[in-house]
């Protein structure tokens, strides 16, 4: 059942995303402490979630990892996240994984490529209150 929740969960927030899509991070930021001070997380609660309460999308920009490495986003205190992605960037990335956090408050998602040890990775989570 928990798996049918995610997919519903990530298909509504694609719907009230436009031009957005599922994708992966690299590097548990939290956990970590990863996340360089100097690339802020960006956050936009824009029209797009309109009917949505506290909906919020925040980001954690393009950064260079090792291989495999996760990368972690998370919804503000008090928020779920009902969807995300991320994005793998390089002449040879891939995206490896895209999925949400086991207590469902943030994204993961994790790439590599092929012709280098390491991968650009951004990531998005897509929050409200639920």
């Amino acid at each position: 059942m928990r798996g049918r929740l995610v997919i519903a969960a990530g298909a509504l927030a694609m719907a009230l995303t436009p031009g957005t899509g599922w994708a992966a991070q690299d590097s548990d930021v939290q956990a970590t402490g990863s996340h360089r001070a100097d690339a802020p997380v960006s956050r936009d609660d824009s029209r797009a979630g309109q009917g949505v309460p506290g909906y919020e999308l925040v980001r954690l920009p393009n950064a260079n990892v090792p291989n495999f490495q996760r990368r972690t986003v998370y919804c503000p205190a008090g928020k779920k996240a009902l969807g995300g992605g991320a994005e793998a960037r390089g002449n040879s990335a891939i995206l490896v994984g895209s999925f949400p956090t086991d207590d469902g408050r943030g994204w993961i998602g994790l790439g590599r490529q092929t012709t280098t040890d390491n991968v650009g990775i951004s990531v998005f989570v897509i929050c409200a209150n639920v």
